[in-house]
């Protein structure tokens, strides 16, 4: 907040006293480590979300993945990056590109099978 948001003192005061209600009693995050961890965890499907619409609105293709080998693929990362996976932790992985072909179309159910509004 000090060195990016360039903010004064007493706004980084009063945010992170938000940030620590937040954590201690809304969430109850702060808990665990684990708790932090599967809460940030989280938050990154927000900023993914995010990149795979940007990705379609300029013709970009995209595909979340999970169910991979994460002591591999932190290794790789390791090696390649200098990955610290005592510092972080990898929550998803998404690929990007262009389709070969046109996909199949999508079959749904209607939707008032699904839903119920009340």
């Amino acid at each position: 907040m000090k060195d990016v948001q360039k903010l004064p003192e007493e706004v980084i005061e009063i945010k992170s006293g938000f940030y620590k209600k937040f954590q201690e009693e809304d969430f109850k995050i702060i808990q665990s480590e684990q708790l932090m961890e599967d809460w940030a965890i989280r938050q990154t499907y927000i900023a993914l979300g995010n990149m795979m619409t940007a990705a379609a609105m300029i013709g970009v293709d995209s595909c979340p993945m999970e169910g991979y080998d994460k002591d591999k693929v932190e290794d790789l990362l390791d090696k390649k990056f200098g990955f610290a996976s005592n510092e972080y932790a990898i929550s998803c992985a998404v690929a990007f590109g262009y389709r070969e072909s046109d996909p199949k179309p999508k079959t749904r159910q209607e939707l008032s099978k699904i839903v119920t509004t009340i």
